[in-house]
């Protein structure tokens, strides 16, 4: 199921720019242009995560966080402001936004955040999943196509856990080397790809032409089936 995300801004460009690189990354998108109508959209879209600007016309941010927190208690959201000051950082965060991300951001940050609030609202996945007939089992960290046992490390089950999590979205090479091996670690994107290609030689019957772990050129990876 793809992840569906609403963003509430007033900016047209910067609107406009959100939705065109979270839809370039596989999401669906759902724009508001003030607060009234972003709460509206909120309980009516049934999205799976918030961009809430805190300078809106009509309700500000602060006030349709505070509504959304008690109409939808786990629904993950993202503050985006041009403010600085620690003490709005703060209050945000009491009034149940999950993450607060200062303007100007880069895409790349933007898009770490989203995949983290989505992987944390996805926390209770099945503890068993199915990609293409290999059977992963994240309980006891043991996977098996048929008969036959695969070999994986721990890092390539908590990739396979992180796309299982985000089947049939779009995740990139830095969320992903976010959420598997930390936002502030040592390894590149590089790093990302390798792991890839080894992934793929174990759950891919011919890894050159991968039918499940697919390539999204420029932007990042894609589990389907």
């Amino acid at each position: 199921m793809t992840p569906k995300i609403l963003i509430v801004e007033d900016e047209v460009d910067m609107a406009r720019g959100l939705q065109f690189n979270l839809e370039a990354r596989g999401f669906a998108v759902v724009v508001a242009r003030d607060g009234d109508a972003g709460y509206r959209a909120a309980v009516a879209e049934h999205p799976d995560l918030v961009l809430l600007d805190v300078m809106l016309p009509k309700r500000d941010g602060y006030d349709v966080c505070r509504a959304l927190r008690k109409a939808r208690p786990t629904l993950p959201i993202l503050m985006l402001t041009a403010r600085g000051q620690e003490d709005e950082v703060v209050l945000g965060l009491k009034l149940g936004a999950d993450d607060y991300v200062k303007k100007p951001f880069s895409v790349a940050e933007l898009m770490a955040r989203i995949e983290t609030a989505l992987r944390r609202a996805t926390a209770g996945l099945p503890d068993r999943a199915e990609i293409g007939g290999t059977v992963v089992d994240f309980v006891r960290n043991v996977a098996q196509r048929g008969d036959r046992p695969i070999d994986l490390t721990p890092k390539e089950f908590e990739m396979l856990r992180y796309f299982v999590a985000h089947r049939g979205a779009v995740v990139s090479r830095e969320a992903l080397l976010n959420a598997v091996w930390g936002y502030n670690s040592m390894p590149n994107t590089r790093t990302v790809d390798a792991h890839i290609v080894k992934l793929r030689q174990k759950i891919e019957a011919d890894p050159h032409a991968p039918q499940y772990l697919l390539t999204m050129h420029g932007i990042g990876y894609k589990l389907v089936g």
